[in-house]
């Protein structure tokens, strides 16, 4: 994902489109924020007309008490009012990007790495959030700004003009500076994916770093030390851009004020006006400084909100009809699932020749056990997933009962499926009505009872070894009652009992049950359970044979 893809223009819309519920309360938040500026800078024109009367009237103390108010309640307002806005956008944000990923192809998130969605998720996000925090003391800080140079201009044009050039200087020492910066802010970008690569590497595969001492050093000496140095030698050197910057900008300041008291005499500046220029430029030197240190967190905040809307402009092409939030429904029985012509190959990589499936022909009869065999890497994955309609054919057409399964109908066909697939995620919780009771005996009998038990609507853990987790997981599709089951190797990890019980018993009353079953397996020597075997290679169906007569649930056909 590169932030160059994505221009200024769709930036923009994208900041439109998420403020757009907001407006209102942003708008008037940043009001009420310039005008506490615009009456500190009247603040400042008060305090110095006051030191400069020779008694304090009722009236100066009344406006200057007023305008204390006014600051104050302004400030106080714009933060509250910007800090809600800004976290509801980051709350919008995270949500939006989500439900794109839920309504995203598969096919599309396998493209991408989940260490960079969790990049984007976290970093980016956070990035984000972190500047709007702040928005509103940025907004404040530029109308006390303009208000205080407006003050200056009422005092003397010369002082105004002396003002104005030293603010133009440091504006261009910024702007040079900025250049840099910049490119060293999209660099740590770049590196904070591989740092997060690297993070998942420590995690997920602490087992093989802890038996592989080379392979250890090469991740944290080399791949991960070398990310996290990186991003430090950038932002080390974007940071000594800023302050030097702000060291050049400060400095001009300085310069405008010593040359006003040197200039005085011949300006014929009165010294009442350069003592409130003084005090004035003294104290709008924060305000200057703050907006100047906005910078760095603006550019890092636009470049991950660039990044942020690749991701979203990647994900843009959603599935039809995928509701994130729906009313579950029994799902019907069926009579036949049916692939027909059906091709799919894989996008070329790296000038590899891509893998391709098909044409494959198949049809699966409702209530029918099938096992799909065949050696590693021959396309059963790849077969199943066109059959979940995970993956859309490029040629041929999936149907469900003689019916074309087209994008419309897509989701609410992947809702007559339990799955458990090889590289299955396994949840905690159960997103459908299910008592502990109706929970129990499954467990019981898969032998996970004395580890796990269902609590309210949530397992009480999932810290189970492999071999248990994959019998909780098969639970849950007991649970879930949908017509049909297919499992990834779901014995591979099982103990001899287990995998008899599994293939001899398990399978058997899934079926007596009606239940259509689909079934990824090496173990040939319980093949007989199934009513047909089809076996691939280089995928292609190259063996479709049947064991024995499968017994068909009421409307399906032989």
């Amino acid at each position: 994902m590169s932030t160059n893809r994505i221009g200024a223009g769709t930036l923009l819309r994208e900041v439109v489109r998420l403020l757009r519920p907001f407006w209102p309360l942003v708008a008037f938040a940043t009001a009420v924020g310039i005008l506490g500026g615009l009456a500190t800078a009247w603040l400042l024109a008060t305090i110095n007309a006051g030191l400069h009367e020779g008694e304090a009237t009722w009236s100066l103390l009344a406006r200057f008490a007023g305008l204390c108010v006014l600051s104050v309640g302004g400030t106080a307002i714009a933060g509250i009012g910007n800090s809600i806005v800004g976290q509801r956008i980051i709350a919008s944000l995270r949500k939006d990007i989500s439900a794109r990923i839920l309504r995203a192809p598969i096919a599309t998130l396998e493209t991408h790495r989940s260490w960079r969605l969790m990049s984007v998720l976290t970093g980016d996000v956070d990035t984000v959030s972190a500047f709007t925090f702040s928005f509103s003391g940025y907004a404040i800080a530029l109308a006390v700004t303009v208000g205080s140079f407006v003050y200056l201009l009422t005092l003397s044009p010369a002082v105004f003009l002396v003002a104005l050039v030293s603010l133009a200087a440091g504006i261009v020492i910024n702007t040079i500076s900025r250049r840099g910066w910049i490119r060293d802010y999209e660099g740590v970008r770049e590196a904070q994916d591989s740092l997060h690569k690297q993070y998942r590497a420590i995690t997920d595969g602490a087992k093989e770093l802890k038996i592989s001492r080379p392979r250890r050093s090469r991740v944290h000496g080399l791949l991960l030390s070398g990310a996290a140095d990186r991003i430090a030698a950038l932002k080390s050197r974007a940071m000594r851009l800023f302050w030097l910057a702000d060291a050049g900008g400060t400095a001009v300041f300085f310069v405008a004020i010593g040359l006003l008291l040197a200039g005085r005499s011949r300006l014929g500046i009165d010294a009442s006006v350069i003592s409130g220029a003084v005090i004035v430029l003294l104290y709008v030197k924060g305000p200057v400084e703050q907006i100047a240190t906005a910078l760095p967190l603006f550019d890092q905040a636009r470049i991950s909100f660039a990044r942020i809307a690749a991701l979203s402009a990647e994900l843009g092409q959603h599935e039809p009809n995928i509701p994130i939030a729906a009313a579950e429904r029994a799902p019907p029985p069926i009579r036949s699932i049916e692939l027909r012509g059906v091709s799919y190959a894989f996008p070329r990589t790296d000038g590899i020749a891509p893998f391709a499936l098909g044409p494959v022909d198949l049809t699966i009869h409702g209530g029918e056990l099938l096992f799909i065999v065949g050696e590693n890497g021959c396309g059963k994955t790849t077969l199943i997933k066109l059959l979940l309609g995970l993956y859309v054919p490029q040629q041929g057409s999936l149907l469900l009962d003689g019916e074309p399964v087209g994008p419309e109908r897509r989701d609410d066909y992947r809702q007559l499926f339990t799955t458990i697939f090889s590289d299955y995620y396994l949840f905690d919780d159960l997103a459908y009505g299910a008592l502990p009771d109706e929970a129990q005996p499954h467990l019981e009998r898969l032998g996970i009872a004395h580890r796990v038990r269902l609590e309210g609507e949530r397992f009480t853990t999932t810290d189970l070894s492999t071999g248990q987790r994959k019998r909780l997981a098969l639970v849950q599709a007991y649970l879930e009652h949908r017509p049909v089951i297919v499992t990834d190797e779901w014995a591979a990890d099982q103990d001899p009992e287990f995998r008899r019980v599994f293939y001899e018993e398990l399978l058997p009353e899934l079926k007596a049950q009606g239940k259509t079953l689909v079934a990824i397996s090496h173990d040939d020597r319980y093949f007989h359970v199934a009513d047909r075997v089809i076996r691939m290679a280089s995928g292609r169906i190259v063996e479709d044979r049947p064991t024995r007569r499968p017994t068909l649930v009421s409307g399906g056909r032989p």
